[in-house]
């Protein structure tokens, strides 16, 4: 799954930041040169397109499946996730991905400690957007706070295509857009008590957000 980081992001203290990656390497030259634009303009690539320097597994090891076809592709890495070794607070995440037929994947934010807890997979310690390969609008679907907020529609592309995702992370809200449509909002100050959301069905997480 490539994965990036945009801007801009806000530092600690509020101030909006210019900050943003790509993360595959343009394979056209107008690609190259819009990529080489937004470096210029203080974006930070956070993969090369080529090797997976400053990525691991979420035990801290090397991925058991190296770079394909100029992508990182999580599933047989050897544990539950990829994860860069820099971790960011209050960011624009923007990532370009392209799915398999029955893919069920994601892409964890917020995501502490990558120790599981006893009988709990390490995704229970972060939120993920959900990515699947269905047409639903769900919990479970393609945009969604997995568990936690259904997507207004599923805006997706027919497995094999590409789509372009925007998870904006500020303090306590957190948005997804997805190919241009923001899809999914939420503010975490709304979700303080375990497994209990402000609205609607039960949720997996025992912890609070």
């Amino acid at each position: 799954l490539p994965i990036g980081v945009s801007g801009p992001i806000w530092s600690p203290k509020g101030d909006r930041i210019p900050f943003a990656a790509e993360v595959v390497p343009g394979k056209t030259p107008d690609e190259t040169a819009a990529w080489e634009k937004e470096k210029a303009d203080g974006w930070v690539l956070l993969f090369d397109g080529k090797t997976l320097d400053g990525w691991a597994t979420s035990a801290g090891k090397p991925s058991k499946t190296p770079v394909e076809d100029g992508s990182i592709n999580p599933h047989r890495c050897g544990h539950y996730m990829v994860v860069h070794k820099d971790p960011r607070e209050n960011y624009v995440l923007s990532l370009d991905f392209k799915i398999s037929k029955g893919c069920n994947s994601g892409v964890f934010i917020r995501t502490s400690s990558l120790t599981p807890r006893p009988g709990k997979d390490v995704g229970f310690n972060g939120i993920e957007v959900a990515i699947d390969d269905t047409t639903e609008a769900g919990y479970h679907d393609t945009g969604a706070l997995y568990d936690l907020v259904k997507p207004s529609k599923n805006a997706m592309k027919p497995a094999g295509e590409w789509n372009r995702m925007v998870v904006t992370s500020n303090k306590n809200k957190i948005e997804v857009e997805l190919n241009g449509e923001v899809v999914t909002r939420m503010d975490t100050t709304e979700w303080a008590k375990p497994n209990a959301p402000p609205v609607g069905t039960m949720h997996k997480f025992d912890g609070g957000l």
